[in-house]
């Protein structure tokens, strides 16, 4: 018996598999909200004494930078050992994946209709893959084809500085490192990225604040939802979230395109994470691929590799129970 999980800093999605059923029948699965237990450990005592299947492994995806057998959270304070672990749930082995490297060891396994394809391009066979997924926080990762089978590789490049590419975008800047000293790409686009936008907007003078949504998010205790559900609106809209979302939107583009550059990715990009599919009709229209493409003396090699959104919410979770499976 294999648990696997998808750790995040919202929510974590843990299951239990089989070998005989496969990882796309998991035996017992349950999603926890993490910030509400002090540590992974704790969580994960709680899941497994709401059943009796006998866990023999497990593997977890987790959302920041693993070292040998060591993971933080980035956007949680946890501290996670697979060791530890291990001995406290009484397990022969524990394994720690990065998310976006449990992402892109589960997309080689995604169905068409995992996917929602924006630019079908000209696909190279066993070329490489780009995965890049806002959540959160902002993951990438990539896969390359060993000669037998694609191999994820994980990164931190969500953290990489954030490279503005119009006046809009360099005020941003300017204003998120009055906040922050250093810009990342996360800053600016992920779940907690695009609150950041909404403020630079609204503090120059984009457009005015009115008073409902004023209220509405201050009350929250997340406001990116909030700011996405407004913007997506055709009943209360607001131009300042209308603009933040399109501005998220061009930026993503922009550092898919640079990620699919810097691996070559001819095998196609994957976009993941928990907000595109929430924002799909945006960026099926021209801004994000505009944005992909526009590599100046690259934009043609750009425009031919294939573009998808992934659809499955439990790809992360799916590749953690292949990679566990040995698949």
């Amino acid at each position: 018996m294999l648990l696997a999980g998808d750790v995040g800093g919202t929510k974590t999605s843990l299951a239990i598999y089989s070998a005989e059923a496969g990882p796309k029948a998991p035996l017992f699965e349950k999603t926890l909200p993490s910030a509400e237990y002090p540590s992974l450990q704790s969580l994960l005592l709680d899941f497994l004494g709401q059943t009796d299947l006998p866990v023999e492994e497990a593997v977890f995806g987790v959302a920041g930078p693993v070292v040998g057998d060591r993971a933080e959270i980035t956007n949680l304070s946890w501290g996670i050992v697979a060791s530890e672990l291990q001995g406290a749930l009484g397990l022969a082995s524990v394994t720690l994946l990065n998310d976006l490297q449990a992402i892109a060891n589960g997309v080689p396994f995604l169905q068409k209709e995992d996917v929602q394809t924006l630019s079908e391009g000209q696909a190279v066979a066993h070329g490489p893959i780009a995965v890049i997924a806002p959540g959160t926080g902002l993951g990438e990762a990539f896969l390359t084809w060993d000669g037998s089978r694609y191999r994820p590789h994980a990164t931190e490049g969500g953290h990489v500085d954030f490279g503005p590419a119009n006046e809009l975008q360099e005020g941003l800047l300017r204003y998120v490192r009055e906040r922050f000293g250093h810009v990342s790409y996360e800053r600016v686009c992920s779940g907690i990225g695009l609150p950041n936008v909404y403020d630079y907007l609204r503090d120059s003078g984009y457009a005015p604040e009115p008073s409902w949504l004023a209220e509405a998010l201050g009350a929250a205790d997340d406001r990116t939802p909030l700011i996405v559900q407004t913007a997506m609106s055709t009943e209360r809209s607001s131009p300042l979230c209308t603009a933040a979302l399109d501005t998220f939107v061009e930026i993503l583009g922009a550092e898919a395109g640079n990620l699919a550059l810097k691996v070559l990715a001819t095998g196609g990009v994957y976009v993941g994470g928990g907000i595109p599919p929430r924002i799909l009709p945006l960026l099926q229209r021209g801004p994000f691929l505009r944005a992909f493409a526009a590599k100046g003396r690259f934009s043609g090699l750009l425009s031919r590799m294939p573009v998808c959104v992934i659809l499955n919410p439990k790809v992360a979770l799916l590749g953690a129970a292949c990679y566990g499976l040995g698949l």
